[in-house]
């Protein structure tokens, strides 16, 4: 009986480059996991004031395009560098975070919100590479599994200090996540060494790349077709164009390059672009990414649509008096409020409601006031702003901030939405443990479903305790899934060439981030506020992750046998 093998120790490398990633989600989370309630967030407040459309849009094409840009990054990484490129990323981050606090407009946002989008693209990949290439056979498992835990520690810790941070001033928690880039210059300039295995002679060159996307996903035709569908979602998701359009449109240009296809002859892939027929890659994987695509629409709600929804439509009171036991900075942290900016609010309300005649200019008040962190029953609302008459001095202002902070505060939602990252820090290895031996479709179709149940739950979390259980069922779905998802890559890619479908498989989670932006920023603003239905925006996005379940299982029933049967004959 052979020697079972010893795990190979972990190189320093691989240790400075877990801290790094820290330090990176530190600032990423503690941006993103805020950004729904700065994007909406009236001006006044220190927020931009965006509709979530506009929001949804800014969420969805941006990280759309972070999960793309890794393919050209990690080509180029390859080819100068690894610590050379560790560095020009974070001097691209490092700036641009912080001006993410300094603009205003719309496009003025998307446009340093891309160059966070590109210096993270270019870390991203790098980071990944150090840990495959610092690993081998024997901790390999063990090694991406410590990396997996610190991306979600990292996760964990940027938001609770951007929490805290902005009760203060919205613009810290940009300076905070410039400083947790500017930190990583001291570890790549000091400890940093570049890993083994970058100079092997096969470094690719952008061609190479663009080839490798070819032999995967489809020929510049294939390219041609969808690249102008995706640009015209991201114009009616923004609310540029009407859906109609883009559908109509869309069904054009399909017939159009259908039309082109059987006018073209059977040139070869030596011929020129135009003279070649729209061909598919791998469509095995190419079908299972898109499948995959609706996993990651349901599965981005949480994190950007949820905290949203908490400020909007959840009472987290009773979590703050249960929160009262641990004492008044414990509440404090978690639930703070801003004594001068509520007082300052209620005297700009007051003016502005000088009479409030029913339930609904009752409640178009209340979305005003929970951007203050306090949730006021409609009935006291109405009461006190028609006995206002128009106008509330100075200190009467004051003293009524201070008994509803007492009495009405509410927990920042994006501690609440942390709980996913706190589960997944907790429990992950144990779930990994369990699961381990399981054939991953399975798995993967279970996590879906259990993922989009607490997707779903959201419809009934109308209290924060209902919203902690929300989170922590899909938090679960989530520590099931997503590694399975991953795994089956090997499953679906040609024998020695796992590497490069792995490097693609990222696309779904760019497809999904695009849909689910657009999905988000659509449903919230037309059925959640304008129709004031947010149970029925929950129920769809939950119904997107099990309608991914339902498709997932057609695919390993229809599929699967299929490629099995070719594996078996080559």
């Amino acid at each position: 009986m052979a020697a079972k093998q010893k795990m190979s120790p972990f190189p320093p490398t691989f240790f400075v480059a877990n801290v790094m990633e820290i330090f990176e989600r530190m600032a990423w989370y503690g941006f993103f996991a805020v950004s729904s309630l700065y994007l909406t967030s009236p001006i006044a407040q220190g927020g931009l004031g965006f509709t979530s459309t506009e929001r949804g849009i800014l969420q969805g094409v941006i990280p759309f395009l972070l999960y793309l840009f890794p393919v050209i990054t990690g080509a180029l990484a390859d080819r100068y560098g690894y610590r050379n490129t560790f560095l020009v990323a974070f001097a691209i981050m490092t700036p641009s975070y912080w001006l993410l606090g300094q603009v205003s407009g719309f496009w003025s946002f998307f446009g340093v919100f891309l160059l966070v989008a590109i210096g993270a693209a270019t870390f991203k990949p790098v980071v990944v590479g150090t840990v495959g290439r610092l690993t081998d056979d024997t901790n390999r498992g063990m090694g991406f599994g410590i990396f997996y835990t610190i991306v979600n520690v990292g996760g964990f810790v940027g938001p609770l200090v951007a929490g805290y941070v902005r009760a203060i001033s919205w613009d810290l928690v940009f300076v905070m996540s410039a400083i947790w880039i500017g930190l990583n210059f001291i570890p790549t300039l000091f400890f940093y060494k570049e890993p083994p295995g970058g100079d092997t002679g096969n470094k690719k060159s952008i061609k190479q790349v663009l080839l490798g996307a070819q032999e995967v996903l489809g020929n510049g035709r294939f390219a041609l077709l969808v690249v102008p569908i995706i640009v015209s979602m991201m114009v009616s998701g923004g609310g540029w164009m009407s859906w109609n359009y883009t559908l109509i449109g869309s069904a054009v240009w399909i017939i159009l390059n259908l039309l082109w296809n059987a006018g073209v002859k059977n040139s070869g892939d030596n011929a020129p672009w135009f003279r070649q027929k729209a061909q598919i890659g791998n469509w095995p994987f190419v079908v299972y990414l898109l499948i995959l695509a609706g996993f990651w629409a349901s599965f981005n709600q949480i994190f950007i649509t949820l905290p949203e929804y908490i400020r909007d439509f959840v009472d987290t009171g009773h979590l703050v008096n249960m929160m009262a036991v641990f004492g008044q900075g414990t509440v404090d942290f978690l639930a703070s409020v801003n004594i001068e900016q509520l007082s300052t609010e209620i005297q700009r309300l007051a003016s502005q409601y000088s009479h409030i005649a029913d339930d609904g200019q009752a409640q178009q008040l209340l979305f005003e006031l929970v951007h203050y962190k306090v949730r006021v029953p409609l009935e006291e609302i109405t009461t006190t702003f028609n006995s206002f008459a128009g106008s509330v001095d100075a200190a009467t202002a004051t003293a009524l901030a201070n008994e509803w902070a007492g009495k009405y505060r509410q927990i920042n939602p994006e501690y609440l939405v942390n709980l996913d990252a706190l589960s997944i820090v907790i429990f992950q290895i144990l779930v990994s443990f369990v699961i381990q031996r399981w054939k991953p479709f399975p798995v993967l179709i279970v996590g879906t479903i259990v993922a989009g149940t607490g997707i779903a739950l959201n419809s009934i979390a109308v209290t924060g305790v209902l919203v902690v259980f929300a989170i922590v069922v899909f938090a679960f779905g989530e520590m099931i899934a997503s590694p399975k998802s991953q795994e089956y890559v090997a499953k679906i890619a040609p024998p020695g060439k796992t590497a490069l479908f792995m490097g693609y498989y990222f696309v779904s989670v760019a497809l999904g981030n695009l849909f689910g932006g657009i999905l988000s920023g659509q449903g919230y603003d037309v059925i959640a506020k304008e129709h004031m239905n947010p149970s029925l925006m929950w129920l769809i996005f939950g119904g997107v992750g099990f309608l991914t379940a339902i498709a997932l299982m057609v695919f390993n029933k229809v599929v699967v046998p299929t490629l099995e049967k070719q594996e078996q004959m080559s």
